[in-house]
């Protein structure tokens, strides 16, 4: 199943389709009927499971296994600064979100350069990153549960979605960074 995943057109067309599923689920939530919105993430977290399935290939199990827990431990102490910091997480959102948009572009530009420092730097930056995203994203959920901002809606997906985002986003950052490569 991998090598026809990886082989074909059908890798692209995954990861377009987790892209344009992202977007719909971010811009267009509050609009949404809450089943669909559980059928997109559904099917989002079912497209990422295809299109990260390298990972077995690419390195060791042990190493996918160490850095899986290293990463819970991570999101775990995180999502609870979050959740009990008093200082306002919100105002770091936008550096979070310039950081994040810097590397997509240096990911993009290595993908023609092909440079390990960069590829390494991109790493570092986006486990900053996405550690900052969890704890942002936590405490985002406990203040909208201090309102009760979210019965009977759609949100609780994304905040779902957001929480899932980071969380594989921190793992593939400390995988390519600190994982041991199959031979």
């Amino acid at each position: 199943m991998l090598a026809n995943i990886f082989t074909s057109g059908w890798y692209w067309a995954f990861v377009i389709a987790e892209v344009i599923i992202a977007l719909v689920l971010n811009m267009r939530v509050a609009k949404m009927n809450k089943n669909v919105a559980i059928c997109l993430y559904l099917f989002y977290t079912f497209l990422t499971g295809l299109t990260i399935s390298f990972i077995f290939i690419a390195y060791k199990l042990s190493s996918i296994s160490v850095i899986f827990l290293i990463t819970s431990i991570l999101f775990a102490i995180f999502a609870l600064i979050g959740k009990y910091t008093k200082i306002d997480l919100s105002k770091i959102w936008i550096y979070l979100t310039i950081a994040l948009i810097a590397i997509i572009v240096l990911s993009i530009i290595n993908m023609f350069v092909l440079s390990e420092k960069l590829d390494m730097i991109t790493c570092i930056i986006g486990i900053v990153v996405f550690l900052g995203y969890i704890a942002y994203d936590m405490q985002r959920i406990s203040r909208s549960q201090d309102y009760d901002q979210i019965n009977d809606t759609s949100y609780p997906i994304v905040f779902a979605f957001n929480l899932y985002i980071d969380f594989i986003n921190l793992f593939i950052d400390l995988l390519r960074l600190f994982g041991s490569k199959n031979d």
